[in-house]
């Protein structure tokens, strides 16, 4: 099933009279990596943001709808855990272990709590 990202470049090779070989071939990858990617079953590379908005001439908007496709088509994430004392260590561990059998509405008020920065405002 495509990502987010997938349909994103499908559309793009769509819209460019591209076929996936073409397109990988631009990104200097193999046809079978770019499926992959599109179908979430690796990450997508951290250039390519740069490298598909220089490709193909992306305007501002695009650009922003690009980069939520990425964010929202990462099967995994990595966490640098280097500088973390041993209570934020177990903070992390304990919510990659939880995560999805969080309710709703504990999620939603996770994503408040950690919206927040100190003063109380909204981040994003």
């Amino acid at each position: 099933m495509l990502t987010q990202f997938g349909i994103y470049c499908r559309k793009l090779r769509l819209d460019n009279g591209e076929l996936l070989k073409h397109m990988a071939t631009k990104l200097g990858v193999s046809s079978s990596y770019l499926s992959a990617v599109e179908i979430g079953k690796r990450n997508v590379p951290h250039d390519w943001l740069e490298k598909i908005t220089s490709l193909y001439q992306l305007s501002a908007e695009e650009v922003e709808s690009l980069k939520l496709s990425i964010k929202n088509s990462q099967p995994s994430i990595k966490i640098d855990l280097r500088n973390t004392n041993n209570q934020e260590k177990d903070l992390v561990i304990a919510f990659a272990r939880e995560f999805k059998d969080l309710n709703e509405d504990d999620k939603a008020k996770i994503l408040n709590i950690l919206r927040r920065n100190s003063n109380g405002e909204v981040k994003y």
